[in-house]
């Protein structure tokens, strides 16, 4: 599939709650949503509670489709009780790489 829309988002944790942010993450239902082409988690190694996520979709309205889904905005509202101010969000459309985990 083709990625069309994307971002990267840098998001700060509540102090200690580094894991528990990347593993709600991790359990995302996007990483199951066909049209989500790239969904990576990455973390600062000088701080812990610094999570990186990028995304990729196969279109914008893919992308807002599922973020205004009730699911997708109760997870939203879990996430936003375990981070600490305001995300960043980067524009940035993936286009291509590797990943070995």
């Amino acid at each position: 599939m083709i990625v069309q829309h994307g971002f990267h988002a840098t998001l700060t944790a509540r102090q200690g709650k580094g894991d528990e942010v990347v593993e709600f993450l991790l359990d995302a239902p996007s990483l199951t949503n066909d049209d989500c082409v790239v969904f990576l988690v990455g973390r600062s190694t000088a701080n812990p509670d610094v999570i990186y996520v990028t995304e990729g979709w196969t279109t914008a309205e893919a992308h807002r489709a599922f973020f205004a889904s009730d699911e997708a905005q109760a997870l939203v509202a879990k996430l936003g009780t375990l981070l600490d101010g305001e995300s960043a969000y980067l524009d940035e459309l993936p286009v291509g790489g590797k990943a070995a985990f």
